[in-house]
């Protein structure tokens, strides 16, 4: 498939598990459609041309294919920073449901991956080029793929929680309870059971809020969301977690795993939270649905 062309220019091939990962990247440029993502128009602009190269980059089915057929290397910018100290991993996982991972800078160099992208040795030389990686950091069991690997090319802990400690036994340091544990200077962990009996935010420096699949931005509501209708465990677990956990974090920038990001005041963030946890509060167990997501 590498070296198939498209007559009529970018297309998104039939592997697309609409993961919301390219619209993300490129939301002038990829849309939704019946469930999957499309082209809404072809890239002119150099600007629009870096925008899907990006996107398609970070696909995980590698679903978004250019007309020759093949990427164009060139245009790989990942790891991306989105600011000084957090970087964007790119290249999502098939095997982590498409989830967003990213490195996340010390001042004394060193770097922490919050969950995996894809493994490859080519992928981890750019990542460990930004300083020593000493931690890997898993917010829940979905996400869990590639840990170990990463964490023993890096020479890293791996970290996971002990509610989902069967996704990675081999962890290095195993988080229990639901008290908040710090990791290192400026990060900490607080445990959040309900999208899995594991699931765990990690919190940088009163900034930086990696929140897993606990919750993120949607671009449908413009607001804080739960993915109430993707919840392995339990909504009413996940409402408890929020109340006894969200006074207690302060954040500029919402980086979750599935689901967009955002980037507000410190105030403003914190008061949609107290509103989000009042709204979880009043939701009620439903069975799992990928196409109820409002992204």
């Amino acid at each position: 498939m590498g070296d198939e062309r498209f007559e009529g220019g970018w297309q998104v091939d039939g592997r697309c598990m609409n993961c919301d990962v390219a619209r993300q990247l490129a939301p002038d440029l990829i849309g939704e459609v019946d469930g999957r993502a499309v082209v809404l128009h072809q890239p002119h602009s150099q600007s629009e041309i870096r925008q899907i190269h990006t996107a398609a980059h970070a696909c995980p089915t590698r679903s978004i294919r250019p007309p020759t057929g093949r990427l164009d290397a060139a245009l790989d910018p990942f790891p991306l920073a989105l600011d000084d100290t957090v970087y964007l991993c790119g290249h999502n996982s098939p095997h982590t449901a498409g989830a967003n991972s990213y490195l996340l800078r010390r001042a004394d160099g060193t770097v922490m991956m919050v969950d995996t992208p894809r493994w490859s040795t080519s992928l981890a030389a750019r990542y460990e080029a930004l300083g020593p990686v000493t931690d890997i950091l898993l917010t829940h069991r979905d996400h869990a793929a590639h840990g170990r690997r990463y964490a023993d090319h890096f020479g890293a802990r791996l970290w996971i929680h002990e509610g989902d400690l069967d996704a990675a036994p081999d962890a290095d340091c195993v988080l229990r309870g639901t008290d908040p544990v710090e990791i290192k200077g400026g990060v900490t962990a607080f445990p959040l059971p309900g999208h899995t009996r594991g699931s765990v935010l990690y919190l940088a420096d009163e900034r930086y809020c990696f929140s897993g699949d606990s919750f993120y931005w949607s671009r449908t509501t413009a607001d804080i969301e739960v993915a109430d209708s993707v919840t392995w465990y339990s909504i009413e677990e996940l409402a408890a977690s929020l109340a006894r956990t969200a006074h207690r974090l302060h954040f500029e920038w919402l980086l979750p795993g599935h689901g967009d990001r955002q980037r507000l005041p410190g105030d403003d963030m914190a008061q949609r939270l107290r509103q989000l946890t009042a709204r979880t509060r009043e939701l009620r167990p439903r069975p799992v649905d990928f196409t109820a997501m409002r992204w």
